[in-house]
């Protein structure tokens, strides 16, 4: 450049000044799209003084002050602008937008107020410059009087400027002004304004009317929706609906010409969001097939954790090993890492990832806590929880949920007991429902019911339907019938139309024998219209997740994995196998009992899995409801004739069946 610059001739004849104007235009030209050299622009700055070609040429002066503007120098840009002897309304626009695009707001105002004074009048260009100033300052009063110039001027009816104004009215949560613009604009409004309209009620907490507005833009057919669409109805989608609009997203999405990332991106997050991780999984599988998308920070992030509550380790492995450049060293995605390894079962993969992260975090350290307290090693979550204190970093209160849980799922009732003691005492931390929960629950699954129920009524927060739902489901356990009914009665009393927690009450009543009572529960959930949440089991083959539900016969191979099912159950019982009828909810034969609990969706999931999988492959199963006695103790068995490993993480926590026996030593 320097170079350059010496060569530059100093004469004014006018076939080299032509000249070397062309090749300084042409050189300023390719500065677009790359970082700027401060110190080079203000070389060519001060030759263009030298040389007035400064004012002579005004467009050297306007692509200088837009670069100086796109490499974060307004106060250069101003220098310019300042320099410049008759200014037009182009010098004000781009003046306005380089304050506005750095954070300088109030500037941009003050030169647009300015130019009223010189007599420049603005443009179609310049009213959307001020109004996303006013926006970012939330500034309504000024945006109010832009507004009033806008239709003065005429440019009120503007596309560019009636987006700017339904943006500047949401962001200053003024929605009754923003609807009236967007309405005002009529049949040529753009996807730009739809999509404006949408995000203002999302981001001011109006769900039902973005949800509305987007429902009305897919139905009029009149506009396709874009990448904006989808960034726009993402926050309405993750923060307000659980599946309600997913019909219609997903519609909108797939009738969209050309998804970009950001699409595929908000989609994949919305259904991971609304927990649904298998659709998500098949999202992520479909863009991984096209050859323009390719994934980024973003969608990792989302996919990651779909890939832990399905246990889909083959793609989240997949994942780790391609993208590797993209997670090393950043501490989000190294997190969701070794939670996805977590989640499905293999924790030597999560020790790995921890091991490598040059820093890390309470989050870092909190999901090799609940990894190993999910699989039942109570003891080294301890030693973790341990080594935390030890490396300076404090324990929060999430962090103390993950070891008091893990306390629960090993039994470890004494060691629990002082975690808790130590938050309080130690750390400061005022226990949250969530921290009550896990003692009740440690209580409760160590059989100290009756201390569970009296630490439930010394609580100083109001217990909530998970607390007593935690009761209910420790009183299952051990065939508590009188401290069961106590948590069942407040249960109705607080959430009377969720049926899971009858079903838990009619598991009490169906373990204790007492049928006419499992019948009782059953009438009334009929009456009440309520239906039981069905079991659902997911295993991963053939870069797919395959999803069971009890007495299913809709897959393809369902023949095929009900004649597997039939050997298994055949060479299990020559073991010593013998169906718990007990856990079968029905109030008939005990043979009907049997062929009811024959077909429960993680034993469909097992066997689909041993007839496609070679010899000794580690078949993953996830489940969404607790494991039964009756398919725990089948597993076990399972697991010795075919010499297999089986991982079954249910509601609770991970099982790992071998030889045999599980990891949860019958404790969960």
């Amino acid at each position: 450049m320097s170079f350059f610059l010496r060569k530059i001739p100093t004469t004014h004849h006018q076939d080299k000044r032509t000249e070397f104007v062309n090749s300084l235009y042409q050189l300023l030209e390719q500065f677009n799209g790359f970082t700027h050299p401060i110190t080079t622009l203000k070389k060519i700055h001060s030759h263009l003084v030298t040389t007035g070609d400064l004012v002579s040429d005004p467009s050297l002066s306007i692509k200088l002050m837009r670069l100086y503007s796109s490499s974060g120098e307004p106060n250069s840009t101003r220098k310019l602008f300042d320099e410049i002897p008759h200014k037009t309304i182009v010098f004000y626009n781009v003046l306005i937008r380089s304050y506005t695009n750095n954070g300088l707001c109030k500037d941009a105002i003050l030169v647009f107020s300015s130019m009223a004074i010189a007599g420049v009048l603005p443009d179609n260009y310049t009213f959307p410059c001020v109004l996303k100033a006013c926006s970012v300052w939330k500034h309504l009063m000024v945006g109010l009087e832009v507004h009033c110039k806008a239709v003065k001027s005429g440019l009120d009816r503007n596309l560019f400027v009636g987006n700017a104004l339904i943006t500047l009215y949401s962001k200053c949560h003024r929605l009754d002004y923003a609807r009236w613009v967007f309405d005002g604009m009529g049949i040529w409004k753009d996807v730009v304004a739809w999509n404006a309209m949408i995000a203002g009620y999302a981001q001011n907490g109006k769900f039902h009317l973005a949800m509305g507005l987007c429902e009305e833009m897919v139905e009029s057919k009149k506009m396709k929706p874009d990448d904006g669409t989808m960034a726009s109805v993402l926050p309405a989608m993750i923060k307000n609906d659980r599946n309600g609009n997913i019909d219609l997203i997903r519609r909108m999405f797939d009738e969209m010409p050309d998804k970009g990332l950001i699409s595929w991106n908000a989609m994949i997050a919305i259904c991971v969001g609304n927990g649904l991780a298998a659709e998500a999984v098949e999202l992520f599988t479909k863009m991984m097939v096209s050859d323009k998308i390719k994934p980024d920070v973003v969608t990792i992030a989302s996919i990651l954790p779909a890939c832990g509550d399905l246990s889909a380790l083959l793609l989240g492995t997949r994942i780790h090993k391609e993208y590797r450049s993209i997670i090393a060293g950043n501490l989000v995605l190294e997190n969701a890492l070794i939670d996805m390894y977590s989640k499905c079962g293999c924790l030597k993969s999560a020790e790995e990832v921890f091991g490598s992260m040059k820093s890390r975090d309470v989050i870092s350290w909190t999901s090799m806590i609940s990894g190993h307290g999910m699989s039942g090693h109570g003891e080294s979550a301890m030693k973790l929880f341990g080594q935390m204190v030890e490396s300076g970093l404090r324990p929060d209160h999430i962090a103390f949920v993950s070891i008091l849980s893990a306390c629960s799922h090993s039994g470890l009732l004494e060691q629990g007991r002082r975690y808790f003691k130590s938050m309080i005492e130690n750390h400061h931390i005022t226990p949250t429902i969530e921290h009550l929960s896990c003692m009740v629950d440690l209580l409760g699954r160590s059989g100290n019911l009756e201390e569970a129920l009296s630490f439930i009524h010394e609580m100083r927060i109001d217990p909530n339907e998970r607390v007593w739902g935690t009761l209910l489901s420790c009183c299952r356990v051990y065939s508590n019938t009188k401290v069961g009914l106590i948590a069942a009665d407040e249960l109705m009393k607080l959430v009377p139309e969720q049926p899971g927690y009858f079903v838990l009450l009619s598991n009490v009543y169906a373990k204790a024998g007492r049928w006419a009572d499992v019948a009782s529960v059953r009438r009334t959930m009929k009456d009440k219209g309520l239906k039981k949440t069905p079991g659902c089991s997911n295993v991963e083959y053939d870069n797919k997740v395959h999803k069971f539900v009890a007495g299913d016969t809709s897959h393809p191979q369902s023949k095929a994995i009900y004649a597997e099912l039939e050997v298994l159950l055949g060479r299990i019982k020559e073991e010593g196998y013998v169906a718990e009828v007990e856990c079968a909810l029905h109030d008939v034969e005990e043979e009907d009992k049997e062929a009811h609990l024959a077909y429960h969706s993680e034993k469909l999931a097992v066997a689909f899995a041993l007839t496609n999988t070679p010899p000794r492959t580690i078949i993953r199963v996830t489940k969404n409801l607790r494991v039964c006695n009756d398919c725990h103790t089948a597993l076990k068995f399972i697991s010795k004739v075919t010499d297999r490993v089986i991982f079954v993480r249910d509601l609770n926590r991970f099982h790992r069946f071998a030889s045999g026996t599980c990891s949860c030593a019958d404790y969960w």
